[in-house]
């Protein structure tokens, strides 16, 4: 069983005056199957820990173990392996590549790993048939609704059998129909992979289909009934 632990995470910001403190002391353990929403209004440091957790931001303070491997003593390029192997991101905006279709977009991860193999095509094609977009697989994404977009970020995220699978604000652009669609898919998928899921998200409504929730307040982590 996978398991991400955050002990005692702070995160502040040099100033002209005192620091900008972000993050006070945020601690949580989240195994495999579990999935957390995380809420708080813009700029309360719901991205920031969601970057730290992701390896794409170091804490002040505090550490983040994924199965134990601490990755702020990795180096470099054993950072950046870890990251495309271990952990998945979707963001608010899905950064997909636009000279690229669906399925090449969903099989960035292994060309970032030097490995498109047979089975790495496969894995794209059926990941891409879970999200529904089998009919769209050789469309651009500027081709594709936001929806859609959506949907083959969060295939490519899981791509490489990530431990770890964060979201951004996922559904952030999207209308309420499709944002509760896209939220309802993450955590169908996250099921099926049998992996961790934390999304950062301002809706209600969004979270509530999450397992566990929390609210970022002043920069500590409140567990939410």
């Amino acid at each position: 069983m996978a398991e991400l632990l955050v002990e005692e995470v702070t995160k502040q910001y040099p100033t002209r005056g005192e620091p900008l403190v972000v993050l006070r002391g945020v601690s949580l353990r989240v195994t495999t199957g579990e999935n957390v929403a995380i809420l708080g209004p813009s700029g309360c440091g719901k991205s920031t820990l969601l970057h730290i957790l992701g390896t794409l931001d170091q804490p002040t303070s505090g550490r983040v173990l994924l199965d134990g491997c601490d990755a702020s003593r990795l180096s470099e390029p054993e950072l950046a392996d870890f990251r495309n192997r271990q952990i998945g991101f979707v963001f608010q905006d899905h950064h997909l590549l636009p000279q690229c279709s669906v399925l090449e977009n969903v099989l960035l991860p292994a060309v970032a790993s030097g490995a498109v193999t047979d089975d790495a095509i496969e894995r794209a094609k059926l990941l891409v048939d879970r999200v529904g977009l089998t009919s769209r697989s050789d469309h651009r994404p500027a081709e594709l609704s936001g929806g859609e977009r959506q949907r083959t970020a969060l295939a490519r995220a899981l791509l490489n059998r990530p431990r770890l699978l964060l979201a951004d604000e996922p559904t952030g652009n999207l209308d309420r129909s499709t944002a509760l669609g896209i939220a309802r898919l993450l955590t169908e998928l996250e099921q099926q992979e049998q992996t961790m899921l934390m999304v950062v998200t301002h809706s209600l409504e969004v979270a509530a289909l999450f397992g566990r929730r929390f609210e970022l307040d002043a920069g500590r982590l409140v567990q939410k009934a």
